[in-house]
């Protein structure tokens, strides 16, 4: 059977349901793309950084910087991105960066919803519509007789609008729970990874402040004409001896004598 025998018989619902087909396509191939970058790098950043918690914060700082393009970088880099080292502003920025990344998980779920939703309705309106069609064409005298013959055919063919529909819902909402339970699984991870990095943090805070008041204070060093480094120069206080001291006219007089 050819694809326009079946758009024929479908009927005039064709057209949104192939709307609907294409937006769960569309969702479904970008989500899949998203989850396997996450999940083929995640588990590796994860080690790198709270490894490296473990001896030196400021190279744990730069690792979860260099994969903040991952939302498990993102993540553990927001509490060590701030310059003052507080538990509960810690925690803070650990539990306000997992609320942003699992919402930005969440995204297209609002779209598989509405094709999950409507395409059964839709196959279903198709088909109502077909049976009516063919309801109207049979007359009471044609009953029983060979002219009812292609009533039959017209309810078969009103069908496929019902099974488009629902073959639709079906596959997005597979894809939907699938999604769903990956969320799930990123919920934990997210919960043990800002976990551990916090009792990493109670153990030995660190002090982020003084290196990142380096990076914004860089060192000013003085060259000579021959090319020669010297220090930064040191600012210079007033001596209050560097000038001689006024005599009066008094002592003037009994220095004479």
């Amino acid at each position: 059977m050819e694809i326009i025998d079946i758009f024929r018989k479908v009927g005039p619902v064709i057209w949104p349901l192939l709307l609907f087909s294409v937006l769960a396509l569309s969702v479904i191939l970008e989500r899949l793309w998203f989850w396997f970058r996450i999940l083929n790098q995640e588990k590796e950043t994860v080690n790198r950084i709270l490894e490296a918690a473990r001896n030196d914060w400021e190279i744990a700082r730069d690792i979860a910087r260099q994969a903040t393009d991952q939302p498990i970088g993102r993540f553990l880099y927001a509490p060590l991105s701030q310059p003052i080292s507080n538990p509960e502003l810690f925690r803070l920025a650990l539990e306000s960066t997992a609320e942003t990344e699992l919402a930005q998980m969440r995204r297209g779920e609002k779209v598989l919803e509405l094709v999950i939703a409507v395409s059964p309705l839709l196959g279903l309106f198709g088909t109502v519509w077909g049976l009516i069609g063919s309801l109207e064409s049979i007359k009471i005298g044609d009953l029983g007789t060979e002219a009812t013959a292609g009533v039959t055919t017209g309810i078969g063919e009103a069908l496929y609008s019902t099974a488009l529909g629902m073959g639709i819902a079906i596959v997005s909402l597979i894809f939907y729970r699938f999604f769903q339970a990956l969320l799930v699984n990123q919920v934990k991870i997210f919960r043990k990874a800002g976990n551990d990095l916090e009792i990493l943090y109670l153990q030995s805070p660190p002090d982020l402040s003084k290196s990142q008041s380096n990076l914004a204070q860089p060192e000013v060093i003085v060259r000579d004409s021959t090319g020669g480094k010297f220090l930064p120069p040191r600012k210079r206080t007033q001596n209050k001896f560097s000038e001689p001291p006024e005599i009066s006219d008094s002592d003037k007089s009994d220095s004479e004598n």
